[in-house]
């Protein structure tokens, strides 16, 4: 069963900047398009960024050219530099992994989430 385990959350005060990673582990099978997503307390599960095995991003509006997901595919590892940070990202950040199971079929493995607070 693959694994996804986040890091890197914390305590940054408001313009400061965190790094989130997250590794994925345990599959057999091919890693495709991994990424962030970030819940507020009273909030829905937000999209933050993704990126694809060929290094194709999507980022939310808010953060972009704030935040920037990087990758590697040899490691299925995915990065997420988070500067000029704002308290309302106040939130849990989850790492999320597309297994592909098949060329055409697969489905989505969700990380535990890292804690990252942005306060003064």
């Amino acid at each position: 069963q693959v694994r996804l385990v986040e890091s890197g959350g914390g305590l940054a005060q408001p313009g400061g900047s965190l790094r989130l990673s997250c590794a994925a582990s345990g599959s057999r099978f091919s890693i495709g398009t991994m990424g962030w997503y970030r819940q507020a307390p009273g909030k829905q599960r937000e999209l933050v960024a993704h990126i694809t095995t060929g290094g194709s991003t999507n980022y939310a509006n808010s953060v972009k050219g704030r935040f920037t997901i990087t990758r590697d595919n040899a490691e299925n590892t995915v990065t997420l530099q988070m500067n000029s940070l704002k308290p309302g990202e106040t939130a849990t950040y989850y790492c999320d992994a597309y297994v592909m199971l098949t060329s055409t079929s697969g489905y989505t493995e969700w990380g535990q989430g890292t804690q990252v607070t942005v306060s003064s």
